[in-house]
C-alpha cells in the first residue's frame, strides 16, 4: 500500500494494478485522490477538476456508487432537490448567499460584477465559447479545446441552444451520472 503518483498514462513509484491510496492526475488536468484497488478507483476518492470544482464519492470497481459534486463557488449539487437558477427559484448562487440586489439593479450573472467576453459568446466557467468558431477559449484569449456542437464540462456537455451571451448559470446543468469513467486502469506504462 505505497503511495502512488501518477501523471497522465506515466506511472512514477507504482507497480501495475495500483492498491492503496493513489494519486492521479488525468491529461485533462483533472485529479484523483483516494484509494485504489487492483487499478481502479475503489472506496473513497476525490476528483478535483481544474475549474475548482470537486466530486467526493464512495466507488466500487471504478464506478461512483454515491457522491457529491461541489462546484467552486461552494455550491453542492443535490440530485433531488435541485432548484439552482430554475423557474422555482431564479436566483444565482451568490444572491442565495448574499442576498438580491436592490430595486432596478440586476445581476446578469453568478459572478458580480461579470467577466467581459466577446459579443456573441458565451461564459461557461473557465472561458468563453465562441459560436462560430466553436472553440473555447480562457478568458485570456488563449486556445482551450475545441467544442463541436456542445461546451463539454466535468458534468459531460452542455448544449449552446443560439447565439448571444449568456452567465455561468447557464453551464450549470448537473447530470451526475454522465460522468465519463476514467477507470478500469488495466496497465501501467513502465
Amino acid at each position: 500500500n505505497e503511495f502512488c503518483f501518477l501523471q497522465g498514462s506515466v506511472v512514477f513509484l507504482c507497480p501495475c494494478r495500483m492498491e492503496g491510496k493513489a494519486e492521479y492526475i488525468l491529461p485533462t488536468e483533472t485529479r484523483y485522490v483516494g484509494e485504489m484497488k487492483d487499478g481502479m478507483f475503489h472506496g473513497e476518492g476525490t476528483l478535483y477538476f481544474p475549474s475548482g470544482s470537486r466530486y467526493d464519492a464512495v466507488w466500487e470497481k471504478g464506478l461512483a456508487i454515491k457522491g457529491t459534486y461541489t462546484f467552486a463557488d461552494g455550491l453542492q449539487y443535490d440530485a433531488k432537490n435541485w432548484h439552482y437558477c430554475d423557474g422555482y427559484d431564479r436566483r444565482f448562487y451568490t444572491e442565495i448567499c448574499f442576498g438580491l440586489k436592490p430595486s432596478g439593479i440586476s445581476q446578469l450573472t453568478n459572478m458580480d460584477p461579470p467577466r467581459t467576453i466577446p459579443p456573441a459568446s458565451y461564459d461557461c466557467g473557465d472561458g468563453f465559447y465562441d459560436p462560430n468558431t466553436r472553440i473555447i477559449k480562457d478568458y485570456k484569449n488563449h486556445f482551450l479545446r475545441n467544442a463541436g456542437g456542445f461546451i463539454p464540462t466535468p458534468l459531460r456537455g452542455i448544449w449552446i441552444p443560439s447565439p448571444g451571451p449568456t452567465s455561468q448559470a447557464a453551464c450549470r446543468l448537473p447530470c451526475i451520472s454522465a460522468f465519463p469513467l476514467w477507470a478500469p486502469f488495466s496497465s501501467c506504462v513502465k
